[in-house]
């Protein structure tokens, strides 16, 4: 009994893994904001890059 009260005492001072879920959760954010950014942004992009291939 005393070993399974030290192991649950363990997990809950482990915060390894909510550090993980938390940047995990910022990357996705950034990824989706990124994707959104690329739908709206992507005709004016592709003009600008065509342009300058263009003058190279």
């Amino acid at each position: 009994m005393a070993l399974i009260t030290r192991f649950l005492a363990a997990l809950k001072r482990d915060e390894d893994g909510q550090g993980l879920a938390e940047y995990a959760l910022i990357l996705a954010l950034i990824a989706i904001v990124a994707i959104i950014a690329l739908i709206f942004l992507g005709n004016q992009v592709s003009g600008i890059l065509s342009t300058i291939g263009q003058s190279v």
